[in-house]
C-alpha cells in the first residue's frame, strides 16, 4: 500500500481522537488509515464507520451500503491484505455490513477494477497465486474434500431437489430453480446430440443428476467419475432407488484414470478444479476416450482475462480452484486438434442461480447454525453473495464449450438443437 508524504502522515497522528467504543479510542491516525484503505480500493460509494460510530468516508455520507469496523487491529489488517483479511474478519464478526451484502460487494468490486492494484489485466501466473494446494492426484482429493464432503444434509437445505451445484439454465425469468436445473441438464444433453444406445463418460459428476438425466431421458449408458466420497455415495443410492443401476455407473476416482471409448465426453463444473497445469493432461484423457464421431462438452466458470482468485476464497472455500479464460481452455483442445463446435456464455444464468441458492440458504439459517455455528453462516453468506456479485458485474463468466474431432461431419447444421423442445421434463422428477 502506498504511503503519502511523511508530513501529511504525521499530521494525522496529531489529530484529536473522536470518542471511544469498547474502551478503544479512535485517533486521527485511525481515520487516516480508513481513508487510505478506501482510496486503495478505488474510493467506492460506501460508508466506513469506525468503532466510535462516526462515518469516515467523506465522499459517501449517504451511500446505500456501509462497513462497520469494530477495532483498530481489524482496520490495520484490512489495509495490509484486504483480499484475505476482509473475509476472515467479517466471518469473525469484527466487520459488519450495513445494507445489502450483495450490493456492497458489487460496489466494491466495480471500484477495485478501476485501481492500478486490482485492475483487470491478464496475469500469466494467475493460477499459482494464493494457492495453498495445487491439483496433483493427492492434492485434488484434499481440495475436493474440503468443500464437497462437509455433509449432504447441508447441501440438501439449499440446492434443488436433484442436488445440482452448477449453473442452471432459466427458460424464462420466472422459472423455478428446479425447472431451470432440469433445463440445464437437457441443454447439455441436446448439445451432445445424444441417441439411445450411445455411451457417455462424465468427468466430475457431483451428486450424479446429469448422468441419471441422460440415462433416463436419452437412453444412453453413462460412466461417471468423481473423487468426492459423500457425493458418490449419494449418487449410487439415487441410481439404485430410481432403477438406473444398469445404465449408470458411479466411479469414485480421478478423471485422469478414465478408460474405455465413448460416444460423448461431458464435464459440468469440474474444470474449475483442474488447473491450467493439467489441461493438456485432461485433453489427453479426452483424446484417448472419445470415438472418431464423438462429441464433447465442457461447462465451466471462466473469466475474460487471467486473474487469480482471492486468497480468502482459495484458503477458506475452494482450495485449488481457478476459472480459466477461453484462451487457457484451448490448451485442452489444440494439441489434439479438437474442433470447437459451439461456445455459449450463461453468465447471467449463473448469477440468477446463485441468487436462488443464497435465498434458500438464508431461509435455513437455524438449521445451518445447529450444524456449524455463526462463523460458518457468515462465511457461506459471504461466498454466495460474492458469487452473485461477480457474475452480475461480469468478473466471472460461465462457458459451455462443445467440441469434436476435426473430421466429424455429424455436427449440427444450425443451432436449432439449442431451442428447448416441448418434451423437456418439468423439474418434478
Amino acid at each position: 500500500m502506498n504511503i503519502p508524504d511523511k508530513k501529511a502522515f504525521v499530521a494525522t497522528l496529531n489529530m484529536p481522537y473522536c470518542g471511544a467504543k469498547n474502551g478503544e479510542r479512535v485517533f486521527g491516525f485511525d481515520r487516516w488509515v480508513a481513508r487510505t484503505f478506501l482510496h486503495a480500493i478505488g474510493d467506492p460509494e460506501v460508508r466506513i464507520i469506525l468503532w466510535d460510530g462516526v462515518n469516515v468516508a467523506d465522499m459517501a455520507p449517504a451511500a446505500a451500503v456501509g462497513m462497520v469496523i469494530h477495532d483498530r487491529g481489524t482496520l490495520l489488517r484490512l489495509l495490509a491484505n484486504p483480499l484475505l483479511n476482509f473475509g476472515d474478519d467479517y466471518c469473525a464478526g469484527r466487520i459488519e455490513i450495513e445494507g445489502d451484502l450483495v450490493r456492497f460487494m458489487e460496489t466494491v468490486y466495480r471500484s477495485m477494477t478501476c485501481t492500478t492494484r486490482f485492475k483487470r489485466t491478464s496475469d500469466p501466473d494467475a493460477y499459482r497465486r494464493h494457492q495453498p494446494n495445487l491439483n496433483s492426484l493427492s492434492g485434488s482429493r484434499c481440495n475436493i474434500h474440503h468443500h464437497y464432503d462437509i455433509g449432504n444434509d447441508f447441501y440438501r437445505l439449499w440446492l434443488d431437489t436433484e442436488m445440482l451445484y452448477t449453473c442452471a439454465y432459466f427458460p424464462d425469468q420466472h422459472a423455478s430453480l428446479e425447472t431451470a436445473q432440469v433445463a440445464k441438464m437437457d441443454l447439455v444433453s441436446r448439445k451432445l446430440r445424444l441417441q439411445p444406445g450411445q455411451t457417455v463418460v462424465e468427468a466430475g459428476c457431483g451428486w450424479g443428476a446429469q448422468a441419471r438425466h441422460m440415462a433416463r431421458h436419452y437412453g444412453v449408458t453413462v460412466k461417471a467419475y468423481n473423487i468426492s466420497h459423500e457425493q458418490i455415495v449419494y449418487a449410487r443410492q439415487r441410481a439404485r432407488a430410481e432403477g438406473l443401476e444398469g445404465q449408470v455407473e458411479y466411479i469414485e476416482d480421478d478423471y485422469r484414470v478414465i478408460k474405455g471409448k465413448y460416444d460423448a465426453f461431458v464435464s459440468v463444473g469440474m474444470l474449475e478444479h483442474v488447473g491450467p497445469d493439467h489441461y493438456q493432461e485432461l485433453g489427453a484423457v479426452i483424446n484417448r476416450t472419445l470415438t472418431e464421431q464423438g462429441i464433447g462438452l465442457i461447462h465451466t466458470i471462466g473469466q475474460n482475462c487471467a486473474r487469480p482468485m482471492s486468497p480468502w476464497f482459495l484458503k477458506r472455500m475452494f482450495p485449488g480452484s481457478y476459472p480459466p479464460t477461453i484462451r487457457e481452455m484451448m490448451t485442452i483442445f489444440e494439441p489434439w486438434e479438437f474442433t470447437i463446435v459451439d461456445v455459449e456464455n450463461l453468465r447471467l444464468h449463473y448469477g440468477k442461480t446463485c441468487e436462488n441458492w443464497l435465498d434458500r440458504f438464508e431461509q435455513n439459517l437455524d438449521r445451518v447454525r445447529e450444524m456449524f455455528g455463526d462463523a460458518f453462516i457468515r462465511a457461506w453468506r459471504l461466498y454466495l453473495s460474492g458469487c452473485v456479485a461477480n457474475f452480475t458485474i461480469g468478473s466471472l463468466q460461465l462457458f459451455q464449450v462443445v467440441f469434436s474431432r476435426p473430421g466429424n461431419n455429424r455436427i449440427p447444421w444450425t443451432r436449432e438443437y439449442c431451442t428447448p423442445s416441448a418434451e423437456i421434463p418439468d423439474g418434478n422428477l
